[in-house]
């Protein structure tokens, strides 16, 4: 064992590190889980889905990418969890599928047990705020591949819905309403070219930034925003017809994936409000509204299609959730475009 830590692998690190984050995952635990994390595999019973007439399981699996930068930048862990967490439940969300459970993957080059309990906070924090199980994950210690003070964070959900109810836009029609439900902020997309424009760095990341009402670092790592319970609080009250994860590629390349052939979104530019973070970036780097809309959220995190006689109510139960909602575009019929701006 001395041989293995003198190559900069610290076992006893690892152990101290499960022992820290214990407490944070007990806290994600839900019906159907079986047993507790150390075993070779996370269980999760499907026993109480028995109901369902063909159950199908959905997955999604996505990473924090270079937001983590800031992070490292600010030495501040437990935010990026949730974003960890945040992608890929909002990915399978889209589907209808309500998550069930969690893995995460940690990847560094030094066990530094406070860091890492800092991160699983974050994880089980967005896991909680999902409703899904964190079950199991991996901390792996990669000396010379990652520097001491950096790591690399990655995630996978499960969830499952029953065949009938699957959300895959196919009751799209011309004039179904377009709901744009508010993002926290940037989430985790863009970040690359973000740092290239604002270089973040530990000089600056404490910078009081007027319009943003904080500093620099504290705007950059705010969270991913969770939309999983919204959406299945819509899909209890109203036909969703479709969800579209306003994620890498922004609106252009996200809305249309949920559209059926012969389909454009027709989108009101100005229908909503742009958060100061955009319009920063977009002076900052002189970009155009289309590149803009093709790498940011813009301030819409989700996007939900609904027929013209549900927009109304969808709206409100959007408000009572705590929501901040617009109607920001239509379906229209098209054959040569997916997207459209009016």
């Amino acid at each position: 064992m001395d041989n293995y830590k003198a190559s900069g692998v610290d076992i006893v690190a690892g152990y101290e590190s499960v022992d820290i984050i214990k407490h944070h995952v007990a806290r994600t635990m839900r019906d159907g889980v079986i047993g507790g994390i150390g075993g070779f595999g996370g269980l999760f019973s499907l026993a109480k889905f028995k109901h369902m007439e063909e159950p199908v399981l959905a997955s999604g699996t996505d990473g924090v990418g270079t937001k983590l930068k800031i992070a490292f930048a600010m030495d501040k862990h437990d935010t990026v969890g949730i974003d960890c967490v945040a992608y890929s439940v909002n990915d399978i969300i889209c589907t209808g599928a309500e998550p069930l459970y969690f893995l995460d993957y940690i990847a560094c080059g030094k066990v530094v047990p406070e860091r890492v309990g800092k991160i699983v906070e974050g994880v089980a924090l967005g896991c909680q705020m999902a409703g899904c199980a964190l079950i199991g994950g991996e901390t792996a210690e990669m000396p010379g591949f990652y520097p001491d003070d950096e790591y690399d964070l990655a995630g996978t959900a499960v969830g499952i819905i029953d065949k009938k109810d699957l959300i895959d836009g196919s009751k799209i029609v011309q004039g179904d309403v377009l709901i744009g439900i508010a993002s926290s902020g940037l989430h985790s997309n863009g970040y690359s070219l973000v740092r290239k424009l604002l270089a973040p760095s530990k000089d600056n990341v404490g910078k009081y930034i007027d319009e943003f009402g904080q500093t620099l670092g504290e705007e950059l790592l705010v969270p991913t925003k969770i939309y999983v319970k919204t959406i299945l609080s819509l899909m209890e009250n109203v036909d969703v017809k479709g969800v579209s994860n306003i994620t890498g590629g922004g609106f252009l390349e996200n809305v249309p994936r949920m559209l059926p052939k012969g389909y454009c979104a027709k989108l009101k530019t100005g229908s909503w409000d742009v958060l100061p973070i955009f319009k920063y970036l977009e002076n900052i780097g002189k970009l155009d509204t289309i590149e803009m809309h093709n790498i940011f959220n813009m301030g819409i995190g989700m996007v939900v299609a609904v027929a013209q006689e549900d927009a109304d109510r969808a709206m409100q139960l959007l408000q009572n959730l705590g929501e901040t909602s617009y109607v920001i575009g239509e379906i229209a019929e098209n054959s040569d475009k997916d997207f459209i701006y009016v």
